[in-house]
């Protein structure tokens, strides 16, 4: 999971969760037990429950329009759930007292994925979070379509469809994302395994790092299209997704998962 001034990215499968600062309008202070440096780069892990305190106190007061919390798998700086559990999620505010839980469970603080249900799984099975205040930028996609709704779109290629790259930043990305899933894909004879790995190899690094940048951008195109009663059935929908992840049944993989929702 991510953090960024104004625009926020959270990403917590395979055991991490990732703090940024795009837009560079706040220094972030998070100590953490592998850094020589009290402000990290981008992708360094935080691993404290001290940082995660940090964390929450950046959350404090950030904006709701435009989204300040944009979560996928993949985030900017890394946040160590393999080490924290569920200390990364229990560590309150110094202002405050509210914990990370409770920005995750707030209604009223729009969090940003682009499909929840995996997250959503992992998070309610593991920390007993349920989540609210959910945009789907998958289901916003399939709102905004002027051709048949069959089938939802996948992360990479919405990025390609929907946000503007120079030849030099395509090629970048695309780089990064091979030489990432050289080193985890089961298929190519690796495994996950790589993600609870200490220290963190850079290049995963890298691969945790990209795609969530590209989220508020995503998200800045399909709000600009969505008419008001679209924008209510994505929000709706975006509940049934998150409510169905919760079930004892849920499957999260398979042909079903690309299926748009009923109705």
């Amino acid at each position: 999971m991510a953090f960024l001034p104004r625009r926020c990215c959270i990403s917590g499968s395979r055991r991490l969760v990732g703090l940024s600062d795009l837009n560079n309008e706040l220094n972030l202070l998070i100590p953490t037990e592998n850094m020589n440096t009290d402000t990290p780069d981008s992708g360094d892990l935080t691993d404290t429950a001290t940082a995660m305190s940090a964390l929450v106190d950046i959350l404090e007061g950030q904006p709701t329009t435009p989204p300040s919390l944009y979560i996928d798998l993949e985030g900017a700086y890394l946040v160590d759930i393999h080490i924290l559990g569920e200390k990364a999620f229990c560590a309150p505010s110094s202002a405050t007292g509210r914990t990370f839980k409770d920005f995750l469970e707030s209604e009223t603080v729009p969090k940003v994925f682009f499909d929840v249900r995996r997250d959503s799984d992992a998070l309610f099975s593991h920390f007993q979070i349920r989540l609210a205040g959910v945009q789907n930028l998958q289901l916003m996609e399939l709102a905004t379509r002027t051709f048949p709704r069959r089938f939802v779109r996948g992360l990479a290629r919405c990025i390609e469809r929907y946000v503007s790259l120079s030849e030099t930043e395509k090629s970048s990305w695309l780089a990064t994302k091979e030489r990432g899933t050289r080193l985890f894909a089961p298929e190519r004879g690796v495994s996950y395994q790589v993600f609870n790995e200490r220290p963190l190899h850079a290049e995963i690094r890298r691969y945790c790092v990209q795609d969530v940048h590209l989220l508020p951008r995503l998200w800045a195109y399909y709000d600009g299209k969505l008419t008001k009663v679209w924008e209510g059935r994505v929000r709706e929908a975006s509940r049934d997704r998150v409510a169905l992840s919760q079930t004892p049944g849920f499957n999260g993989e398979g042909q079903h998962m690309a299926l748009t929702p009923a109705g």
